[in-house]
């Protein structure tokens, strides 16, 4: 099983989660986070212009199983990228059990 992890623009959020549903992935976690990169937002208040380093995000928590990782990152890729810079990041890590809380089952199986 892996874990896919992804940072992206709260703009591409529902065309993110269009495209996981489309390949079958129907849970995961997310939240709204704050963080610093590369890109610079700039901001107009009473006609001056400034910049902030704090950048807002959404963050995507998804477990899954081995044989949906590249879809699962593809469905991401695909729908999130403006091709501009702070698109964000995926990350892919292992995951080495799950269980099922109401029934104490563990394994691929808990996933569906």
């Amino acid at each position: 099983m892996k874990k896919v992890e992804a940072i992206i623009r709260k703009s591409k959020f529902s065309a993110v989660k269009n495209a996981l549903h489309e390949v079958g992935v129907n849970f995961f976690s997310y939240w709204d986070v704050t963080g610093l990169g590369n890109e610079k937002e700039g901001h107009v208040y009473r006609g001056v212009s400034y910049s902030t380093s704090d950048i807002q995000r959404r963050y995507l928590s998804i477990v899954v199983n081995d044989d949906f990782e590249e879809v699962t990152i593809k469905a991401i890729l695909e729908s999130g990228s403006t091709g501009e810079v702070g698109d964000g990041k995926i990350f892919v890590s292992q995951i080495d059990e799950v269980y099922r809380i109401r029934t104490g089952a563990k394994g691929g199986n808990t996933l569906k």
